[in-house]
């Protein structure tokens, strides 16, 4: 059953708050941007995650992403492509600021050493689920005023500006698959808030309000919708086959943990790290002289099923060296 329309009032509010006509709501949108782009850059740097979630409230980004819902709910052109202009436009602007920042930072900040980065290269199905979800609370918010106090929440649960900051840590630090995989997270949440956020204001029947105020208002067509809808299928398959990554990677490692402790005590070694990544099982093992043979793992992780499985054994060999003081 549709909701009942917003009132005029409520339509001035809101198109007056996601279009950004005015010299004023520019210039701010640019300044928060470029200001949420700094503190996101710099908190994924230094890995904390109260730094980027503040970056996450002041970032303005799914101002103009909302507009481009009610855009392609008045059908209006004009602002349709204003809102993407902004949409674009601020993108890049994080991103370079994340590639100067890595310019910055002594190390590579890549997934391997920067929880912040691991966090966002390898979006799943899951993070669709959770934008869509977001991206309708969000337009239900802007729409009704008396929840308007939600809006910080939902700010907190979109990742729109961290994720571009990753694109160019990542690019700067050599690893562009990575970029790809936070790339592929923030389009996930632009297209989720897009399609909710165009579900709910024609939920709330805004054209007809539109049109019964005045207001000019274009033909929606139907591509339109099937564009979106698109959108949507576009940026699920590939988080489809991260997801089935995900749980394939999770399989081999329950079933090669037993398999490589047991080969580590037979040779009175420990086990320092197993992990699954970038298609490959990746063993840590620490012992006393002599090194291991390889070989002796490879045959029994081919023994339990896991021939097809590739795998990398590091060995970190133990002991013991007297560092004797200079004599006084």
């Amino acid at each position: 059953m549709p909701l009942g329309p917003v009132t005029p009032d409520d339509l001035d509010r809101v198109t007056g708050k996601l279009f950004l006509t005015s010299r004023a709501g520019r210039s701010a949108f640019w300044v928060l941007l470029t200001l949420a782009a700094v503190i996101a850059s710099t908190g994924v740097v230094a890995d904390s995650t109260a730094t980027v979630i503040g970056a996450m409230i002041v970032a303005p980004l799914m101002t103009p992403i909302l507009g481009t819902a009610l855009a392609l709910v008045l059908a209006d052109r004009r602002a349709l492509l204003q809102s993407v202009a902004f949409v674009v436009g601020g993108a890049v602007l994080v991103v370079v600021v994340g590639y100067l920042s890595g310019l910055l930072s002594p190390v590579p900040e890549v997934a391997a050493t920067n929880s912040q980065v691991a966090s966002r290269v390898s979006p799943k199905l899951v993070d669709l689920v959770s934008a869509l979800a977001t991206g309708a609370v969000g337009a239900f918010a802007l729409v009704r005023s008396d929840v308007s106090d939600t809006l910080p929440g939902v700010a907190i649960a979109i990742s729109l500006v961290p994720p571009l900051a990753v694109v160019g840590l990542t690019l700067e630090s050599g690893a562009p698959d990575q970029s790809a995989g936070a790339l592929l997270l923030f389009l996930t949440n632009v297209t989720a808030i897009i399609a909710t956020g165009t579900a709910v204001l024609l939920a709330y029947r805004v054209r007809t309000t539109a049109t019964a105020a005045g207001r000019r208002v274009g033909h929606l067509r139907a591509s339109t919708v099937v564009v979106v809808g698109a959108l949507l299928v576009a940026v699920a398959v590939p988080l489809g086959v991260g997801s089935y990554q995900t749980f394939r990677g999770q399989r081999i490692l329950t079933a090669a943990q037993p398999v490589v402790a047991q080969w580590a005590r037979e040779r009175s070694w420990q086990i320092v790290d197993v992990t699954w990544g970038q298609g490959v099982l990746q063993v840590v093992a620490a012992g006393p002289p002599p090194a291991t043979d390889p070989s002796s793992l490879r045959q029994a992780l081919d023994g339990a099923g896991l021939a097809e499985v590739p795998a990398r054994l590091s060995e970190v060999l133990g002991g013991t060296t007297e560092l004797p003081a200079a004599p006084g």
